[in-house]
């Protein structure tokens, strides 16, 4: 070949469009702030993002891109988005557009391979029309209200695009444990003096510091998130409760653990730019001893619950620095309710028999730690005089009265028990006298 008819072809070769980045897959989920559009992509490229009015529509032109599958809309999760489509304005340029229900405002940014994704682009769609007004407003309102109700944040982990853990039989941490959070929610509910609120109450992704900002915004005196986490080792079973470790985690397991829920983060398509200022206060605010002691107490309280109930993995509190239990003000705890990689526990999950067995367990543990420490002017505060516990399995008067902080004595007075013995039967309806 001659030199000249070399330098033809290169020049030809170059002259073609170069499809830098392929389009694989397409994703919508949308929460009550707003609805996230992921295009998943083979490589990174450069795009331009723009508006247009009459009618409403998002326009993405991806450079040297190309696809190779349907964009199908999930009717079920698409938000504002009313339709998709793409087409090719030039030999260079990708242009997918979303069609949408009313005006909105945008954010978009480039993520970098992570766990089971690739590249993605996502693109958030803010309604112009306002967010919507969060039933548990009104939380705040009651605050200041004599007898209010104690506030227990229940966090279901995950979600979205995030499914957590997922087991042999492809079912998903996030499916079972927002099933699990709903009927922790209902047995709350039904306690005198107790209210659940959810941080999510659908599919869709918050960000590990959203969630607890969430129980903070809503003035939350307890906050429980709930998991379902896989092992390496499929014989691995049982329940744990996790507190917040500021120095390290109390166990291989545990770091691994964490390690694997803060990434969650990295999944869900968080951007590191608005980070700073909180984790300055939080860094700050942890060192309040306070919040960190009643944690140990409320999830020694769970622990005891569920060891009662459930087969439990550790009988001891485990600790790591899981990132969604940083709230420097409202006590946090972390209950994995079973490892989604053992086969029978991953059948158990999607059982609603046990997922409110689990939840009546945790409510359980809850209303131990308020009765024994009720916030001021809480409604339990006013009335733990008179309060009631039902004696289960394995409990003695003993560990009875160290549970709600009342003495021994009193708790055998207000019983009208005599003698010096420690066994009470199964079953009975105990007073609980004011510590």
């Amino acid at each position: 070949m001659s030199k000249r008819l070399i330098i033809a072809v290169l020049l030809l070769v170059a002259s073609l469009p170069s499809f830098a980045a392929q389009v694989s897959g397409f994703r919508v989920w949308a929460d009550p702030a707003k609805t996230r559009a992921v295009l998943d992509l083979d490589k990174k490229t450069s795009y331009k993002l723009f508006t247009l009015e009459n009618p409403h529509r998002v326009v993405v032109d991806l450079q040297g891109s190309s696809i190779d599958i349907p964009l199908e809309l999930d009717k079920e999760h698409a938000g504002v988005i009313t339709g998709v489509r793409y087409g090719q304005p030039d030999a260079s340029t990708l242009r997918v557009v979303l069609d949408l229900s009313e005006g909105v405002g945008l954010k978009s940014f480039l993520l970098d391979p992570t766990g089971q994704y690739s590249h993605r682009l996502v693109i958030d769609l803010f309604s112009e029309s306002g967010q919507k007004t969060s039933s548990l407003v009104k939380h705040v309102a009651d605050i200041s209200k004599p007898n209010r109700k104690v506030i227990v944040a229940i966090d279901a982990g995950h979600g979205g695009e995030d499914p957590g853990a997922i087991g042999k039989n492809r079912i998903r941490e996030k499916d079972v444990v927002l099933q699990i959070a709903r009927e922790l929610k209902a047995a709350i509910d039904a306690e005198p003096g107790m209210t659940g609120v959810l941080t999510r109450d659908g599919d869709y992704y918050i960000p590990l510091k959203d969630r607890y900002e969430k129980a903070r915004k809503f003035r939350a005196d307890l906050f429980v998130s709930v998991h379902a986490d896989a092992f390496t080792k499929r014989s691995v079973k049982g329940s744990s409760v996790f507190v917040l470790s500021p120095k390290g985690a109390s166990s291989e397991f545990a770091r691994l653990l964490a390690n694997s829920e803060n990434a969650s983060d990295l999944v869900g398509g968080v951007t590191l730019s608005d980070k700073d200022d909180m984790l300055a206060s939080v860094l700050l605010d942890l060192s309040q001893s306070a919040t960190r002691e009643a944690s140990n107490k409320v999830a020694g309280n769970i622990l005891d619950s569920l060891k009662r109930n459930v087969t439990t993995h550790k009988q001891v509190i485990g600790r790591a620095n899981f990132v969604v239990l940083k709230s420097p003000d409202v006590p946090s705890v972390l209950v994995e309710t079973a490892f989604i990689s053992n086969l029978d526990e991953e059948k158990r999950l999607t059982e609603r028999e046990f997922q409110q067995k689990m939840a009546r367990s945790i409510t359980r543990g809850v209303r131990d730690y308020f009765y024994s420490s009720p916030p001021p002017g809480t409604w339990i505060a006013a009335n733990r005089d008179g309060g009631r516990h039902i004696v289960e399995r394995g409990e003695t008067l003993g560990n009875i009265a160290n549970r709600y902080s009342v003495s021994l004595g009193s708790l055998r007075t207000a019983n009208k028990i005599n003698g010096n013995g420690n066994v009470i039967h199964v079953g009975r309806e105990l007073v609980i006298p004011t510590s």
